[in-house]
């Protein structure tokens, strides 16, 4: 018989494999840092820096104010345990999942000319590339200098080596060893990756199957869409992989009430380890790009939550700001605030603050703790409430209160 999950419960079991069931560290490092990680096992990568980059954000959310340079060493070079890859988007992981994403890079290669042609069209480039990365170690495209390293049309303004360095490192034939300014340093895999890790994968059906292990245990309880959502997987395979660990008591079938695809009940699993916890008590701002967050069905199925960045949004069109994040108080999403890091003032502003529906009378005083913190942690001496929104004038109030 199928075990019944309420909703509740599946929202606390969510939240706690995701590392939100524990107590802030009294002063977060390099540990603490490592747990998320080895909770999440990917960190997603966006540009956008009003508030503050998104990989740096998870850890955050989960355990405070911790050392940003801790995390970039764990990010950068080939010491650290993360290697940047296209796991879900563009995305830090750890090492030694590098090749369970042979697959992935076996797809890019063999649809190279869905890029226009570009990779057949440019094997000269390519090649040249790998023997100026072989000469001269890790560098990045603007470093370069060739006669085709300059911007042009469609495709960002990218150069010919800049596209064909983009392609190279979707088919792993580069990698990324850091970002300066946020602009990849390209490197051969063996200037960058332990040689265990290179020259052999799994076959990618084993490869499906443990990445779709490792997003049972961050996501804690799970549907088909959401386990191949992690990693950006196609659902055929990962059905495969889903029958294989029920099959061996990896993943255990469940029900919740309300989780359902039109009139039907849509199936769920539960990782076995999955703690079922009684309460959750946090209280975090969470970036867009946060896994709680970032795939807008399981966000409304488990949150009654709808979710949309408006950054590409035009600013008159905008509801709730250019960079608005979830506010989590406790197992609910109960609002949304506009953040802004205005460094040159020493402010964080928050430019809009919206409460959901519902949302209990004290969030505006459990949230005031946490934007202090945040302003802290972005070394701003100040928080400020200057935008629009049904929460403002309660989040002000309580700024003013608390002195």
């Amino acid at each position: 018989m199928v075990d019944i999950v309420s909703p509740a419960l599946a929202r606390r079991i969510a939240l706690a494999a995701q590392g939100f069931s524990r107590p802030l560290p009294e002063a977060p490092g390099t540990r603490a840092v490592n747990g998320v990680i080895d909770r999440l096992a990917l960190l997603q990568i966006d540009s956008v820096n009003v508030f503050e980059r998104s990989h740096y954000l998870p850890a955050f959310s989960r355990v405070g104010a911790y050392d940003r340079a801790a995390l970039d060493r764990i990010t950068t070079g080939r010491r650290g345990r993360m290697v940047e890859y296209w796991a879900h988007q563009a995305a830090y992981i750890p090492r030694e999942l590098w090749p369970l994403f042979e697959f992935r890079r076996e797809e890019y290669r063999a649809k190279g000319s869905d890029w226009g042609g570009w990779v057949a069209e440019n094997a000269t480039l390519a090649e040249w590339l790998r023997a100026e990365l072989a000469a001269n170690g890790p560098m990045r495209a603007s470093e370069i200098e060739h006669d085709s390293n300059e911007r042009r049309g469609p495709w960002w303004g990218w150069s010919d080596v800049k596209r064909t360095l983009e392609m190279m490192f979707r088919t792993g034939d580069v990698v990324c060893v850091e970002r300066r300014r946020f602009e990849r340093v390209y490197a051969l895999p063996e200037q960058a990756l332990p040689g265990e890790l290179l020259g052999t994968a799994p076959a990618e059906p084993d490869a499906v199957r443990e990445l779709v292990e490792l997003a049972a245990s961050a996501q804690g309880i799970a549907t088909e869409a959401d386990l191949a959502d992690y990693w950006r997987m196609k659902r055929a395979p990962v059905r495969q992989a889903i029958t294989e660990l029920e099959e061996a008591g990896v993943l255990l079938p469940v029900e919740v009430p309300g989780w359902q695809t039109g009139a039907r009940q849509t199936p769920a699993w539960l990782h076995r380890d999955a703690k079922r916890p009684r309460r959750i008590e946090t209280a975090a701002v969470l970036s867009p790009f946060d896994p709680v967050v970032w795939f807008r069905p399981r966000t409304e199925r488990l949150f009654d939550f709808h979710y949309r960045i408006e950054i590409y949004t035009p600013e008159p069109e905008r509801k709730f700001g250019y960079y608005s994040l979830p506010v989590l108080i406790d197992d609910r999403v109960v609002g949304r605030v506009d953040l802004k890091s205005d460094r040159q003032a020493g402010v964080l502003r928050v430019q809009s603050a919206w409460a959901e529906p519902g949302a209990p009378a004290e969030t505006a005083a459990r949230l005031v703790p946490v934007l202090q913190r945040a302003a802290a942690w972005q070394g701003l001496g100040e928080v400020s409430v200057t935008g629009r929104g049904d929460l403002s004038p309660a989040l002000a109030a309580e700024l003013r209160a608390a002195g």
